[in-house]
């Protein structure tokens, strides 16, 4: 199968949703608990976020499949924040992180940002250590889900780009 990388087009915030909520549910358990993916998970559920980071400002690059169906995306803040990077299951370890990663270093260039930054998951960390991202510190923190606070982490990363 072939991928293309494309700008987020209206209609995207949908299958976007879906492909963040699969890639959590999936790969998620790999290194985090259940309670961990559930909570995860329930921070991702409303499609209209998505569409409404775009209306910001925010700049999301789509991987798509032959017939123009988003399998992965990365969403970038015009400062070089790397906020989201995920992949469907079916579509994972093929690549689509680097490339979408470059897709969204180029644009930052042309943002004028100094260097792109993120907080990596444990499962997204390698692809950003691919990509030429340096390791900060491991981030430890809660999520609130149902009456409970849930701790998890994730990393810092950077990378500085000219």
């Amino acid at each position: 199968m072939a991928y293309a990388i494309r700008p987020y087009a209206d209609g995207d915030a949908e299958a976007l949703s879906l492909v963040t909520l699969a890639a959590i549910a999936t790969i998620g358990p790999a290194a985090y608990s259940q309670e961990q993916v559930a909570a995860w998970s329930a921070r991702h559920i409303q499609p209209e976020r998505i569409a409404g980071r775009v209306a910001a400002g925010d700049h999301i690059f789509v991987a798509v499949d032959n017939d123009d169906r988003p399998v992965a995306y990365v969403l970038l803040e015009k400062d070089g924040h790397v906020d989201m990077l995920y992949s469907h299951p079916d579509h994972s370890r093929l690549g689509l992180a680097g490339q979408l990663l470059a897709a969204a270093e180029t644009k930052a260039r042309t943002l004028g940002a100094a260097r792109l930054y993120t907080e990596a998951s444990e499962l997204a960390r390698p692809a950003f250590e691919r990509a030429g991202y340096e390791l900060g510190e491991r981030r430890d923190f809660t999520i609130e889900h149902g009456n409970r606070s849930v701790p998890i982490h994730n990393y810092a990363m950077t990378k500085a780009i000219d």
